[in-house]
């Protein structure tokens, strides 16, 4: 077990918002960090969110008895004090001490967000839980601590979705100190790098500015402009609209999430993918220019950064289980 905690404790795990959340979300996050490796599996969240609020509605502290379902003795007994009992103090302290330094620089209101998304991973829908396990597992199997490994988000038109998935892909890899995982976007018919989601992303903290320049248009009527996207302290990437087999992405040795049912059907085999998974969500284009337009932007993108944090959360585990 003290192989687990040295892990632990270079910085590979959990989350404290810079306020506090709440002994509940606290609560959650602690056991998300020193817990056994299931506890990071989404399709348990909710189960896991209501035995806690069961065993904590007698006061602020966890004994050992609120949390053995999920955190092995020795790991609690280590991190408790004499009395056996972790209050909110030492909860506090223990959670601060875990963040890695990859989340400390990113845009504050990003890890906020964050933060916020990962209280939320029971939202994530059934049907993606077995991509999800997919994905994390070729990332756990693939990962080294130097290199870099890739993953491209591809959708039909690469300016809502596939754009949605880089992004949100690359701010949970950082969350989570797996910076080294980068995540790409591309399009089997480019267009343009969508003002909607432009302003969806704008609205959590991505700094996103115009470069000047323009990439080959999809459309010859559509200007295709470049972008860089800033998610924190030296993390940032250029973005606009493409084919998945663009120079620019990796051409070999990456995983190919599939985000929209089109490019799922018209891309039976994607070259130099390693990996190949369905990971479908709606279109919010369909509320263009409708009353909900925002909020529908908004959800989609909640939707994505929620379930690859919930990703990337499996996948570090995994890591941690490999380090042992």
């Amino acid at each position: 077990m003290i192989p687990f905690l040295i892990f632990l404790l270079a910085g590979f795990q959990t989350n404290v918002a810079p306020n506090d959340s709440g002994f509940f979300t606290k609560s959650l996050w602690f056991v998300h960090a020193y817990g056994r490796p299931e506890v990071s599996y989404a399709r348990i969240d909710k189960q896991l969110k209501s035995k806690l609020a069961f065993a904590l509605a007698k006061g602020r502290e966890l004994s050992p008895a609120d949390v053995k379902d999920w955190i092995p003795l020795e790991v609690f007994r280590k991190l408790a004090g004499k009395d056996d009992r972790i209050s909110d103090a030492e909860l506090t302290t223990a959670l601060a001490f875990m963040v890695p330094e990859t989340r400390k620089k990113l845009v504050p209101e990003l890890r906020e967000y964050a933060d916020y998304l990962t209280t939320t991973f029971d939202m994530i829908e059934p049907e993606h839980y077995a991509s999800m396990d997919q994905l994390s597992d070729w990332i756990a199997k693939n990962w080294q601590p130097s290199g870099t490994l890739h993953v491209i988000s591809t959708c039909t038109g690469n300016s809502r979705r596939s754009i949605l998935g880089a992004t949100m892909g690359n701010l949970a890899a950082t969350y989570y100190g797996l910076d080294n995982v980068r995540f790409h976007s591309g399009g089997t018919t480019p267009s343009a790098f969508n003002k909607r989601t432009i302003a969806t992303l704008k609205e959590i903290g991505f700094q996103i500015e115009p470069t000047g320049e323009e990439a080959q248009r999809g459309d010859p009527k559509l200007p295709n402009a470049k972008f860089t996207v800033a998610w924190g302290e030296g993390m940032e990437c250029l973005e606009f609209s493409k084919t998945y087999d663009d120079p620019s992405n990796p051409s070999s040795g990456f995983a190919a999430i599939l985000v929209c049912n089109e490019a799922d059907t018209d891309c039976p085999v994607l070259p130099g993918a390693s990996l190949r998974v369905s990971m479908i969500f709606l279109d919010p284009k369909s509320y263009d220019d409708g009353l909900y337009e925002t909020k529908k932007y908004a959800e989609r993108r909640d939707d994505i950064g929620r379930t690859l944090l919930a990703v990337m959360a499996n996948a570090r585990r995994k890591i941690q289980d490999r380090g042992n």
